[in-house]
């Protein structure tokens, strides 16, 4: 019978003697795609290897993928917008776009990391339509980079503001006249709209002393800047100093060419209780009112208003206090001259009382003719003691 099998044993391998060399490395093969699900094994030499291949496959523009030039440009766009990004500081003044106009606010792109916010009362003009549109570009001020909510605040009307500040210094440094618009009476003077607040002396309105200065509230006229305190945002104004420029040339012809009787065209400045103040070019006239109209009239407003061209004749001039008295019923036709034909005795006409004394009324017929109605005359059966009974 065959021996009986003994079980096999493995004995451990014996060391290596001490002078062999190491054993050789093995070959760097490419690994050996594992099954779905499982670890890929790769040695040191194999990760350089891929490491290298996706190197080349990025510098080699035949290969599909990111390109070198797309990766500079994109650098170039991040450099570009980091530092329009660093340049944008609160308190400047920047050009912004429309990005939408929601129901309370508009939204503005300044170029910043966040769009702003703006209230859209500031973008309603003075009769409350809305001026503005996706797409717009608008000047606004940066007031703060970022609020609560992440937006960057801005501010359309302080620009405005700003902007109107570097006119009018420019205009005080330069001597420049501006124009404004009067907007209301207060003490010692007018309130001017020129973009901000402004202050016109009352002895700075005109050459001569205005004695109504509520007349000319809503009209706009060219002053010059004479004080600027943009601190406590103090601008005061006069029209005075832009007149006696204006009127330097225009008053030296006028006075050359002014005579006594001779009809010249001007233009009401100012209405007075008393009369009306015409400029001839460079130098007033006064048109009393008593010489305004051949009916009664109780102010030259009834007549006139300012800015209202008319022509006037001279009544009287006075070179060397270069006053000028002027005349405008004289210029019309006397209605006395055909009064007989057109009201002959015991006709029967129509007036309007004008005026009433002890002795009778005063009737106006037509513009410049009067009758009186005696006492005596105003009733056959009573004994009449004033007119007004």
């Amino acid at each position: 019978p065959p021996p009986e099998a003994t079980p096999a044993t493995h004995a451990p391998p014996a060391p290596p003697p001490p002078d062999a060399a190491p054993p050789a490395a093995p070959p760097a093969t490419d690994p050996v795609p594992a099954a779905e699900g499982q670890p890929v094994h790769t040695t040191p030499e194999a990760d350089a290897t891929a490491e290298a291949e996706k190197t080349e496959e990025i510098d080699d523009p035949s290969r599909p993928g990111i390109q070198v030039e797309e990766i500079d440009d994109f650098g170039k766009a991040l450099e570009n917008w980091e530092a329009k990004s660093k340049a944008v500081k609160e308190g400047d003044v920047v050009t912004g776009r429309v990005l939408k106009v929601l129901e309370k606010e508009v939204i503005v792109d300044v170029g910043y990391k966040s769009e702003g916010v703006i209230d859209i009362a500031e973008f309603r003009a003075v009769d409350g339509k809305l001026d503005v549109n996706a797409g717009d570009e608008v000047d606004v001020l940066l007031e703060k980079t970022e609020d609560s909510d992440g937006y960057v605040v801005l501010s359309k009307e302080k620009a405005e503001r700003l902007k109107v500040w570097d006119v009018v210094e420019t205009a005080y440094d330069k001597g420049e006249a501006i124009i404004g618009r009067v907007v209301d009476r207060i003490k010692g003077g007018l309130k001017v709209d020129i973009g901000l607040p402004a202050f016109l002396p009352g002895s700075l309105v005109d050459i001569r002393p205005v004695r109504n200065l509520e007349s000319l509230i809503g009209h706009e006229f060219r002053m010059r800047v004479i004080k600027v305190n943009k601190r406590r945002g103090n601008i005061v104004l006069s029209r005075k100093a832009v007149l006696e420029v204006e009127n330097a040339a225009k008053k030296e012809k006028t006075l050359a060419e002014l005579e006594e009787g001779k009809i010249l065209r001007g233009i009401v400045k100012n209405l007075t209780e008393y009369g009306a103040f015409i400029d001839l070019g460079g130098i007033d006239g006064l048109l009393h009112i008593t010489d305004v109209s051949l009916g009664r009239i109780n102010h030259p407003s009834e007549k006139f208003q300012i800015g209202d061209e008319l022509d006037v004749i001279v009544l009287k001039f006075d070179r060397e206090r270069e006053r000028v008295s002027l005349g405008f019923k004289q210029l019309q036709e006397d209605p006395w001259e055909n009064a007989p034909a057109k009201y002959p005795p015991h006709s029967r006409i129509r007036g309007k009382v004008v005026s009433l004394t002890d002795y009778g009324a005063f009737v106006e017929v037509e513009e410049g003719i009067e009758g009186l109605i005696h006492v005596s005359e105003m009733s056959w059966t009573k004994r009449v003691k004033h007119p007004s009974k």
